[in-house]
């Protein structure tokens, strides 16, 4: 079985020192391409160099993290440009997230919609960060829709609703399937069973967010089987199914 990890940190300081095991350990899995999620210029350098360590296994992503955004975000945003010929595979992660930065919300607002702008330009998916600021993001959805985006919803945890008002808003989308899947107060586990197979992605954000049985370790993209099955289960497929689906679907998305 082949999987695709579609959004993770492996150039994170929690993985220092032993990011070629960590590596090692998700080939060994199965676990084929592991996408490197952007956040920002700091940590920019350190992505791309160990992109070039593993080329094909790791592939970046470039964007600024809403988290990132702060009253010099067009800067950052800028800076962008100078990485865009680095076999880039999507515009992220971007987005908007108001639970630990509502005092920047005008500027989220704005380097979102600047970014979708580019993702459109440069031709490419865009990989979404979403946290308590659903009416706005969807205002900002609605006004790009001539754009014609793609991309998905990373770390998904909203409502099978949801991801059907934004595929009525048009445009190519899926939503990024996580260890949230597996915890045992999680209402996305049933929200799952209503989301089409050929709409999911796997993706583990690791080091953040790990699965059961290993939750309150750090994350790895070793960990991906784990989410697999667990999705298996509740839709009532084999885990072949959702590996051979999950993976068409993500090369399909980010042309790998």
């Amino acid at each position: 079985m082949e999987f695709i990890d579609t959004h993770t940190h492996t150039y994170d300081e929690a993985f220092a020192g032993c990011e070629d095991e960590i590596v090692a350990r998700a080939l060994a899995a199965g676990v084929s391409v592991q996408l490197q999620a952007d956040v920002d210029s700091r940590e920019r350098e350190r992505m791309f160099s160990l992109c070039a360590r593993h080329p094909g296994v790791l592939r970046p992503m470039l964007g600024l993290y809403p988290g990132s955004v702060d009253k010099d975000w067009r800067r950052e945003v800028d800076a962008l440009e100078a990485w865009r010929g680095r076999g880039i595979v999507a515009v992220g992660e971007i987005g908007l997230d108001y639970h630990y930065g509502a005092e920047t919300k005008e500027e989220q607002k704005e380097a979102f919609r600047v970014q979708l702008e580019l993702a459109a330009a440069w031709d490419l998916p865009v990989n979404i960060h979403l946290r308590e600021a659903t009416e706005d993001f969807f205002a900002i959805i609605a006004d790009c829709r001539h754009l014609g985006l793609r991309g998905n919803l990373h770390a998904f945890s909203g409502s099978a609703e949801m991801f059907d008002r934004l595929r009525r808003l048009g445009g190519d989308w899926y939503v990024g399937i996580g260890g949230v899947v597996t915890f045992r107060k999680a209402s996305l586990a049933e929200t799952v069973k209503r989301i089409p197979l050929d709409r999911i992605l796997l993706e583990t954000d690791a080091p953040y967010l790990t699965p059961v049985p290993h939750r309150g370790e750090r994350n790895e993209s070793a960990y991906i089987p784990l989410i697999a099955a667990f999705l298996a289960g509740q839709k009532g497929v084999s885990v072949e199914e959702v590996a051979t689906v999950t993976t068409d679907n993500a090369r399909r998305l980010f042309a790998l």
